[in-house]
């Protein structure tokens, strides 16, 4: 039982990077109806900014916030610079694109800091929680901090101008114009906004899988996977489906020997295509009906 607990609570834990994960991948879905598959990259990419800025003498909670500051203008720009002027190109296009801007993000973070493992601190140690062998500190940080997450996002989006706005803009750009609401905008912000939760799960996820350039690939395809699982058309479902992701990994790689920890990965490709087959828009997603 004991067992059971401390994988639930593990579990819980690497959820909470897959949540934020998911959570960035719907945002940019909802603004250009496409999947980011650099968005793991971009997360990569700020860990070792904010990783920079320790090695040039910044106390951590001062440079986690200068790399969400980073990271969120990074993920304006890109819109603003790459994908405005591509928006009514094939969807090849954008794909064509994604794949590029992962494969420079990956190339240019190996040229600047090479591709050796690095180890990242982590703000709360690794020391069990309250001496309790069921959770660590950092698991503990990680869901803290995904959860106050999850908050602010709740009352932007809920009870600001700029958040409904953006919720408009996702929602019916259409009708959001013929009210004033500058969609193109709305769809930058929701970039920017991707890019620092991206960046969030990067610098919580580091101190367990350490820091090199290709310490997102697995954890994207969990985001992934928790995305589609929830629904790709709803920031909530996209949060629960990164957290049951997390639970049902660290529990079959447990008690299912066959599974172990080699297939985890699996697990997470075997949801995305489960989910497709029989509930295409996710447990919480909406089915978009379009007149013809």
């Amino acid at each position: 039982m004991e067992l059971l607990g401390q994988q639930i609570l593990a579990g819980i834990a690497t959820g909470a990077i897959y949540a934020c994960m998911a959570l960035a991948v719907v945002m940019i879905y909802q603004a250009i109806d496409h999947l980011n598959f650099a968005q793991g990259e971009m997360a990569m990419f700020s860990t070792f900014i904010a990783y920079q800025l320790m090695l040039w003498g910044l106390p951590y909670w001062v440079a986690f916030p200068i790399t969400l500051i980073v990271s969120f203008i990074g993920g304006v720009l890109i819109d603003r610079v790459v994908f405005k002027p591509i928006h009514d190109a094939p969807i090849l296009s954008h794909v064509v694109v994604f794949i590029a801007l992962l494969a420079i993000l990956n190339s240019t973070a190996g040229f600047i800091w090479d591709f050796t493992v690095k180890s990242f601190p982590s703000p709360f140690g690794s020391a069990p929680l309250f001496g309790s062998s069921l959770i660590s500190a950092h698991q503990a940080g990680m869901i803290g901090v995904t959860l106050l997450l999850l908050v602010l996002l709740f009352v932007f989006f809920r009870y600001t101008r700029i958040g409904l706005s953006m919720r408009a803009a996702a929602a019916n750009p259409a009708s959001a114009r013929l009210v004033g609401v500058r969609v193109g905008w709305m769809n930058a912000l929701g970039w920017g906004m991707a890019a620092a939760i991206g960046a969030i799960a990067g610098i919580l996820i580091a101190p367990v899988v350490f820091l090199e350039p290709n310490m997102m690939i697995s954890i994207l395809l969990y985001g992934f996977a928790g995305a589609v699982l929830g629904g790709l058309t709803s920031p909530a479902g996209a949060v629960l489906g990164g957290f049951l992701v997390g639970i049902v990994e660290n529990l079959a790689g447990t008690f299912i020997p066959v599974i172990g920890g080699e297939l985890k990965l699996p697990i997470a490709l075997m949801l995305i295509v489960a989910v497709l087959v029989f509930k295409p828009s996710g447990l919480m997603g909406r089915t978009v009906v379009q007149r013809v």
